[in-house]
């Protein structure tokens, strides 16, 4: 946690200086409670992926999607629409199809990672889980973010920030790991990319519809399928091949259901 989040601060400070960025947040509580909920999330996934296999805690922590889908879809039930012209019913029922993009694509997860669990492993299972449910409140808060007005840059910056801030605590509590000599310079380009993804991602959450990028998100699990047949062999099964398409689909369903309901916009 520490490494990951002092290699981010250090890029996202060198990224954001010749574009101009300032880091000076304009909104200091909500950036901490970004930092939060963010760190709590990676700090779960990280335990969940030392204690359980590494396809259980990825499909636990993808979860997040479904979570994302299920706050957007229960908040229009629960504020519906008002005014004249409003239709309480048809407002959230717009979004009933993308939620079901969002399940379909979850589904295909599955189906390529065929999760496996343990009774003994019941305590790491429910940190996993914890890990996706906090991620989703994450993604809600960087929606949030740019509603105000702050850069993806400067959000992400500060992320890091706090990253960096709990991983100093925690290696003041359990010491410094042993450096393995060659091997520890895999932490760079850990925490570059993990960079690269969140600024991604946030862009994404801050300028796309919320439940097509939540499907999106499902397609890190391709590449990853992809990278391990290619570069290391890894068979994937008919099931995976399945799910993949599956993931393919759903993320194309949501991207044409997106636009249809552009076309014919909601009375809100």
């Amino acid at each position: 946690v520490f490494y990951r989040g002092l290699v981010s601060t250090l890029f996202m400070g060198w990224f954001a200086y010749p574009r101009g960025i300032g880091l000076k947040p304009r909104f200091l509580g909500m950036h901490i409670w970004r930092s939060i909920v963010g760190v709590i999330s990676l700090g779960t996934w990280f335990y969940a992926r030392g204690r359980l296999p590494l396809a259980t805690a990825m499909t636990l922590n993808y979860m997040s999607s479904v979570w994302v889908a299920a706050f957007v879809v229960g908040s229009a039930m629960l504020r519906p629409p008002t005014g004249p012209n409003a239709d309480p019913a048809e407002h959230w029922q717009r979004q009933l199809p993308l939620m079901v993009t969002v399940l379909t694509g979850f589904m295909g997860v599955i189906m390529v990672l065929r999760p496996t669990f343990e009774a003994h492993q019941a305590f790491a299972g429910l940190i996993g889980l914890m890990s996706g449910f906090v991620a989703s409140f994450a993604y809600m808060q960087v929606m949030a973010l740019a509603r105000v007005g702050e850069p993806e840059e400067r959000t992400v910056f500060w992320f890091s920030v706090g990253t960096t801030a709990v991983g100093v605590g925690l290696v003041a509590a359990t010491g410094v790991s042993d450096w393995a000599g060659w091997h520890s310079l895999w932490l760079l380009p850990i925490g570059l990319f993990a960079s690269l993804g969140q600024l991604c991602m946030t862009r994404a959450y801050s300028h796309g519809a919320t439940l097509v990028v939540a499907n999106l998100q499902y397609s890190g699990i391709i590449y990853a399928a992809m990278f391990g047949w290619l570069l290391f062999g890894e068979a994937i099964p008919l099931i995976g091949w399945a799910g993949i398409g599956l993931i393919i689909v759903s993320g194309i369903a949501s991207s044409v259901i997106r636009k249809r309901m552009a076309v014919r916009p909601s009375p809100t």
